[in-house]
């Protein structure tokens, strides 16, 4: 979901509106990544008496929807493989996931969700739909939907921009199939 190219312009920070515009989301992406708020949010979503990593959550997430190649899985993470092994890793530990062999490939490790993991992801789940209503409640309906439009816009041209710099992810694990949505929930 890109911006048409005529509506593209280069940003010209000479210029008042531009360069303030910049400083804005930048401070807010700031916000975002480690706003003082975050540490209380992240022990109310993830628990405080054993908590989840973001990390750990996200492998959750991926694998509440179909089981994974430790390959795949990181691919999908967009990490590198040897941060998906200590992920995985802590899941197993947990009780949260498990690995297997692949049916089709002995050679081929999997990961799967546990009965415990699905009950740690679903409480996880809800606290962070609570969360999402009570946060998106403070906007419109119509600025909601704005925001899910530029959100998705500045993923993009995240992922665009990373192309451009030729830090992008490897082009053989599109992760076009599956996008967290903004419960933090795969859709497909």
């Amino acid at each position: 979901m890109s911006a048409p190219s005529d509506e593209r312009a280069t940003v010209d920070f000479s210029n008042p509106i531009d360069r303030e515009n910049a400083i804005r989301v930048g401070r807010a992406w700031i916000e975002l990544r480690r706003g003082a708020w975050t540490a209380n949010l992240r022990e109310y979503l993830y628990g405080d008496d054993d908590p989840l990593e973001q990390g750990q959550m996200d492998a959750l997430d991926l694998l509440t929807r179909s089981d994974r190649t430790m390959r795949g899985l990181a691919a999908r993470l967009r990490i590198d493989p040897s941060s998906a092994t200590r992920a995985v890793q802590r899941l197993v530990d947990d009780g949260l996931a498990e690995r297997f062999p692949s049916p089709d490939d002995g050679r081929v490790v999997m990961v799967r969700i546990t009965k415990d993991g699905r009950t740690r992801h679903a409480d996880v789940d809800a606290r962070r739909s609570h969360t999402m209503a009570l946060i998106l409640s403070e906007f419109t309906p119509h600025e909601r939907a704005d925001l899910a439009v530029m959100l998705d816009r500045f993923v993009d041209a995240l992922d665009h921009v990373c192309e451009r710099l030729g830090t992008a992810p490897d082009p053989h694990t599109s992760h076009d199939a599956e996008t967290p949505d903004t419960t933090g929930t795969a859709r497909q």
